[in-house]
């Protein structure tokens, strides 16, 4: 079993950055792709980034290319967001998830399957 416990959100303004943080318990975490989910309210659940197991392999929605940058440091058990220029639109709640099988990255909220509790990140205009 793992647990993901998300922190880094807040509110910021439009233009601004946050770093979102996800700590993962358990030896495993090394060798899952990870991913960072978000929902705004109304709205459904939509993929982020995800982030190979090595780090090496990433991937984005269009929507945040070149804004923000998924990284992991396997050491600390630990992936995060880098989001900068951050707008209105990017508020929402942000999830990381955890997908254990080895597979290439993945952006079906479905194959993951550990999930955190979320932080609130809202981008005031």
């Amino acid at each position: 079993q793992v647990q993901l416990v998300e922190s880094g959100g807040g509110l910021v303004q439009a233009g601004g950055s946050l770093r979102l943080s996800c700590a993962a318990s358990g030896r495993a975490f090394s060798t899952y792709a990870m991913g960072w989910f978000r929902q705004a309210p109304g709205k459904e659940r939509e993929f982020v980034a995800a982030i190979s197991w090595s780090g090496i392999s990433t991937y984005y929605v269009d929507s945040v290319k070149g804004r923000f940058t998924i990284s992991r440091l396997n050491a600390k058990n630990t992936v995060y967001l880098q989001m900068n220029s951050l707008k209105p639109e990017d508020t929402a709640v942000y999830y990381c998830a955890a997908d254990a099988l080895p597979r290439g990255i993945t952006t079906y909220e479905y194959d993951y399957d550990y999930w955190g509790q979320g932080t609130q990140v809202t981008v005031s205009s």
